[in-house]
């Protein structure tokens, strides 16, 4: 079975859609379950849990530092707290408390980002979250999360909920092209191969896990064997599926929509050169912002799409051979 017939890429639920589903199902299934949200629970869809819950939902107002101590106090007294905002307010705007009341002191937050990454589009630069997987992992104890389709993202905030410590989770403002079955479960710190390759490997997180699967249907039709990984799991890091990829291939192409410079890169650069050291190259965000646009024009210019993640690919089997 070729790549286009083992992924159809049909565009399903924004990731952040597939949040607020899984919150109503993780309400109706434990009164414990609150959501706190920073005015903007119709963007990051926290309102379905408050219309269903709202004795247990609460909204914080244009305040995401007051939003994370709230939730800190709700998680530390035995509640399954979540807090919600764009991941640019919330971390930014939060991250003292977020490093203070929940890393320190390693309450059970579970905190979620949504408007993640370039591809929110019109809404511009400064709410374009292209370092918050940095600042989530650079938190002590934090387990960091990156689902890829509203599949993955629905499973894995109900997973979310009942890990131990704080965690926090990457969901995306538009519609996501749906990779997985409908109810395939996850492991939070287990990465997912999607396809298998014998000439190189993809390494990818979020929305460009399926620009990967592009960029290897178009390297199949070169007679290139690309495999494709999605590291759903950013921190705690999925080494034996690095170490494995970079043993079997020796060569590797980590795609991010986040700066290259701090993102998924890094943390899999630390493993290979800890395991097996290969041919690496990293498709990103440089030291630089992007602009306001359509996200697919932001996408386009800022070489997002799976045609550009082929080009850094070249780059890398030229290096291998």
């Amino acid at each position: 079975m070729n790549v286009k017939e083992k992924f159809e890429l049909k565009l399903g639920a924004a990731t952040r859609e597939a949040f607020g589903k899984a919150l109503v199902e993780l309400g109706k299934a434990d009164p414990n379950v609150v959501v706190c949200d920073a005015d903007l629970s119709k963007s990051t869809f926290t309102h379905l849990f408050g219309k269903e819950f709202p004795e247990r939902f609460f909204s914080c107002g244009i305040a995401e530092s007051n939003m994370v101590s709230i939730g800190a106090g709700l998680a530390s007294s035995g509640k399954i707290a979540f807090v919600s905002s764009f991941s640019a307010f919330v971390l930014n705007k939060g991250f003292e408390q977020l490093r203070v009341n929940v890393a320190y002191a390693q309450v059970p937050l579970k905190v979620v980002g949504t408007h993640s990454g370039i591809s929110i589009g019109e809404d511009g630069p400064s709410q374009m979250s292209v370092e918050d997987l940095s600042l989530a992992c650079s938190l002590a104890g934090f387990t960091v999360i990156s689902p890829a389709d509203e599949v993955a993202t629905f499973e894995l905030v109900k997973a979310a909920a009942y890990h131990p410590g704080p965690v926090f989770i990457r969901a995306g403002r538009v519609k996501a092209p749906i990779l997985y079955p409908a109810n395939t479960k996850f492991e939070i710190g287990k990465a997912v191969t999607l396809l298998e390759g014998k000439d190189l490997t993809f390494l990818s997180t979020g929305l460009l896990v399926a620009e990967c699967i592009r960029a290897a249907e178009i390297l199949e039709g070169e007679g290139i064997s690309a495999g494709v990984i999605d590291i759903h799991t950013i921190k705690p890091i999925d080494r034996e599926a690095i170490a494995k990829a970079a043993r079997s291939t020796g060569c590797l192409v980590v795609a991010e929509e986040h700066f290259t410079d701090c993102g998924l890169g890094t943390k899999v650069a630390q493993v290979v050169c800890e395991t097996n050291p290969c041919v690496m190259e990293f498709h990103g965000m440089g030291n630089y912002y992007a602009e306001s646009g359509t996200p697919e024009e932001v996408m386009t210019k800022f070489k997002m799409t799976g045609a550009d993640i082929v080009n850094t690919a070249r780059k890398a089997l030229a290096r291998k051979k």
